[in-house]
């Protein structure tokens, strides 16, 4: 009898050995029929992420010179010096903005800036700050950015179009327009100018000669 007692505790401790999950394993779940591993498997590792070059850099570079091909369309973009802005330009009692074209050596740059004074746009902008890359019969390339601020759009924050951007006049226009004019915010086309103003020369007065 007494054999036959241990004989079943020896059975009972066995089948409780057997039934054990080895303690570098995990059970088998309904949701995770295997195992995972205990290691992840190894990976190479990547090259250095440092002193990298963007593919861009180049194209980055800041002009140090104007290209002219067109002396004479030159010589009239050097005197567009105000700014008209399509969105408000039709409004009573809207005013141009200023514009000035500098020569630093050969690199020529621009910048300006138009407030809008008409009647509930008070508080409204336009600016243009760049340096003018090519001059070509009819066309201005220019590299900067002109913004837009429109209190009713993005909560007044100036909507930005930069990068390279193309001004364009037609026959004996002096108005160039900005080709990528669209706001980026609201897709408006905002008809941005920039207006040549020259200044008119004033006539020396003959000197009159002594009467007798």
């Amino acid at each position: 009898m007494q054999r036959l007692a241990l004989s079943l505790a020896l059975l009972m401790i066995a089948g409780a050995a057997v039934a054990q999950t080895p303690s570098n394993e995990q059970a088998p779940s309904p949701m995770y029929p295997a195992p995972p591993p205990l290691k992840a498997p190894e990976v190479d590792k990547g090259a250095p992420v440092g002193n990298l070059t963007s593919p861009l850099a180049a194209d980055q570079t800041k002009p140090t010179q104007t290209k002219i091909d067109s002396e004479a369309e030159a010589q009239l973009f050097l005197y567009a010096t105000k700014m008209s802005w399509g969105r408000y330009s039709k409004i009573k009692g809207a005013k141009p903005g200023t514009a000035v074209v500098t020569k630093q050596g050969p690199l020529w740059t621009i910048k300006g800036k138009l407030e809008s004074v008409a009647p509930g746009t008070e508080g409204d902008w336009a600016s243009i700050d760049g340096v003018v890359e090519r001059i070509e019969a009819g066309k201005v390339q220019i590299r900067g950015e002109v913004a837009f601020r429109v209190a009713k759009i993005m909560n007044g924050a100036p909507c930005k179009v930069a990068g390279t951007m193309h001004f364009r006049r037609s026959g004996k226009s002096q108005v160039w327009r900005l080709v990528e004019g669209d706001n980026p915010c609201d897709g408006t086309q905002e008809q941005f100018d920039l207006i040549h103003d020259k200044p008119a020369e004033k006539k020396p007065v003959p000197a009159q000669g002594k009467r007798t």
